[in-house]
């Protein structure tokens, strides 16, 4: 009888120690790709039986993004972010430890997540700019009154009293802080310092959504983040330190697409520099991006062949689908048949058919995904009559740098745009690095951030156009 109830007791004590697994709070996660560090931190509460989540990004500059799911059942974890195609899914250990993998659009990285406070290895960034800076420098706060939101960014004069021109930044795909930092380095920053301290004022801002400023960026479009620099445009117009005839926009990839779209309709704008900017439409880029990676990643030119094939299937149903229902529709049918099809080129190792088909269709089917992979940059382009510079560097494999400059010079010169300097810059990456092989792994790995010459090359043109102003 004794031997009995000492195993209803143990049997009672095993059902309470999994009853009391608690994953409430704040957990720590450290992301290693290929020599890169990044620190995700995610905050778990729970109301009644359901959980939810909030995911940080420290190293990006970004807090408070809501995850789209949280899940805990036997001991398992499961976090999903649909708009950024993410899935975590772990193993509670102890009170201390969960073991898991992180998945971002079909790529796997394990990663383990504990209570205490991760730090990063020391990145050396030479070129950051250690305050005090010897120019003005305000926080700023800028409504955009027609999307009900508000941008929070920092302009900086070469003095407080005085008239100057400006240049507005604006920065590439993704939710970036006003330093458009990513990867431990700054590159906003760097070039914000470099302008002002040569007498160029600059306006940078958060992307809405993102640090301090408010907004949804997962529903926005390439067309909304044009309205947030349209808004930043009308603030600079009250500021009596601004030369108003002397405006110019600044994009560095996405930013550069977004750069023509206000400068296609605005008078407001006196000069462009597109900085790794797309002139082809966003399918016909992705392919591009898609190969140019995949060669110097080592993948094979049958699988390369294969992701080509599956890639164009996906999108000729977005550019061929308006209504949302329909599209999710027959991209979950496409995905299917593909898995079917191509079984060991689809499904990442550790991932469910059913996350895998749920993580494509919630990428490939966003607004900002619709949007880009229909637009065609050239129409914008060829309303664009103000001075364009446009630069590119010869290792960048996102934008690659002669099928876009071309494209881009033929725009605007199509629009009959005389004023336009195009340069592919020798051995730079998609961040103006000097690289070696233009690989997105190397970005951390470069203690560079902004290759000098292409800073040089920036002013240069921007006070040779000045002059004609």
């Amino acid at each position: 009888m004794m031997k009995k109830v000492a195993a209803i007791i143990c049997l009672l004590l095993l059902f309470a120690n999994t009853n009391a697994q608690d994953i409430t709070g704040k957990w720590n996660g450290m992301l290693k790709v290929q020599g890169m560090e990044l620190r995700l931190v995610f905050h778990l509460t729970k109301s009644g039986d359901t959980y939810s989540a909030i995911m940080d990004s420290p190293d990006q500059g970004v807090s408070g993004i809501p995850m789209t799911t949280a899940t805990f059942d036997n001991s398992e974890i499961k976090l999903t972010h649909s708009a950024a195609s993410i899935l975590y899914t772990g193993k509670y250990v102890s009170d201390e430890k969960i073991t898991g993998t992180f998945v971002q659009s079909g790529q796997s990285f394990p990663m383990d997540l504990t209570r205490e406070a991760l730090e990063k290895s020391k990145l050396i960034r030479p070129q950051e700019p250690v305050k005090p800076y010897p120019y003005y420098s305000e926080d700023v706060v800028i409504s955009n009154i027609a999307d009900s939101l508000t941008l929070n960014g920092t302009l900086t004069l070469p003095t407080k009293e005085g008239k100057f021109p400006v240049v507005i930044l604006i920065s590439g795909s993704g939710p970036q802080n006003r330093d458009e930092e990513l990867l431990g380095h700054k590159p906003f920053l760097v070039i914000s310092d470099y302008l002002t301290r040569n007498g160029i004022g600059v306006m940078r801002y958060d992307d809405r959504g993102t640090g301090k400023s408010t907004g949804d960026f997962s529903k926005a479009t390439s067309l909304d983040f044009a309205s947030d620099v349209e808004s930043v445009i009308s603030y600079l117009k009250l500021r009596s330190e601004i030369d108003i005839s002397r405006i110019g926009l600044v994009g560095h990839s996405e930013g550069a697409l977004i750069a023509p779209m206000v400068a296609s309709k605005s008078s407001d704008v006196a000069f462009i520099v597109m900085m790794a900017g797309t002139g082809v439409r966003g399918d016909e880029l992705l392919l591009m991006q898609q190969e140019a990676i995949g060669k110097v990643s080592g993948i094979s030119e049958n699988d390369l062949k294969t992701l080509a094939t599956i890639n164009r299937g996906a999108f000729d149903i977005i550019l061929n689908t308006t209504l949302p229902d329909s599209l999710n529709t027959k991209m979950v049918k496409y995905l299917n048949k593909v898995i079917d099809d191509f079984p060991e080129n689809t499904v990442p190792p550790g991932m469910s058919r059913e996350d895998f088909v749920n993580m494509v269709v919630n990428q490939s089917t966003s607004a900002w995904m619709h949007f880009f992979v229909r637009y065609n940059p050239a129409v914008d382009l060829q309303k664009v009559k103000c001075p364009v510079l446009a630069i590119n560097g010869s290792n960048d494999l996102q934008v690659p740098a002669t099928a876009n400059l071309k494209a881009i010079e033929k725009a605007l010169n199509e629009g009959g745009n005389n004023k336009v300097t195009i340069k592919e810059l020798e051995g730079l990456n998609h961040l103006f690095q000097e690289s070696n092989t233009g690989n997105p792994s190397e970005y951390a790995t470069i203690e560079q951030t902004f290759s000098p010459i292409a800073l040089e090359e920036i002013l240069k043109w921007i006070k040779s156009t000045l002059k004609t102003l």
